[in-house]
């Protein structure tokens, strides 16, 4: 494994870099790549998303990690829940044809379209209305202006 960081030189004192040849990503450049914080990392460890691997007590993320976390991203990104992401992540099998798995996520993606689009359907409903109100209230703005200023 070799370890990726600013500290290329001392990456390859790393045992655990040089065991596989594989690159591995310490938890802070993970979460500066990803725009994430440590925590969020952490919490998906824990809830069994990221599997890192460890040197001590530091995390290192393999390049299967740096995978699964881009698609909880995406799928974060697009409504899903932490819960479905998992399910269809948990479904691939890298010598199988995850025909399964990509049945369940379309199956989801069509459900979450439809949610999307109603809640499209209800903003684009609520922006007419509020849009409606305020050109109703500045009509009156313009209706009572020249009596304030004839009054003052």
């Amino acid at each position: 494994m070799k370890l990726v960081s600013a500290g290329e030189a001392a990456a390859n004192t790393n045992d655990i870099s040089t065991e596989t040849g594989e690159d591995l990503v310490r938890i802070g450049e993970m979460a500066k790549k990803y725009g994430v914080t440590l925590r969020t990392l952490r919490f998906y460890e824990d809830k069994g998303l990221l599997n890192p691997k460890r040197d001590g007590s530091t995390r290192l993320y393999t390049r299967r990690d740096r995978a699964r976390l881009k698609l909880i991203l995406l799928g974060r990104k697009v409504g899903f829940s932490l819960r479905d992401v998992k399910q269809m992540m948990d479904l691939y099998d890298p010598t199988g044809s995850n025909t399964k798995q990509l049945r369940l996520a379309l199956d989801k993606s069509e459900k979450q379209l439809a949610r999307l689009q109603k809640q499209r359907a209800l903003i684009d409903d609520a922006i007419n209305e509020l849009s409606t109100s305020m050109t109703a209230v500045r009509q009156m703005l313009m209706d009572r202006a020249p009596q304030a200023s004839a009054a003052g």
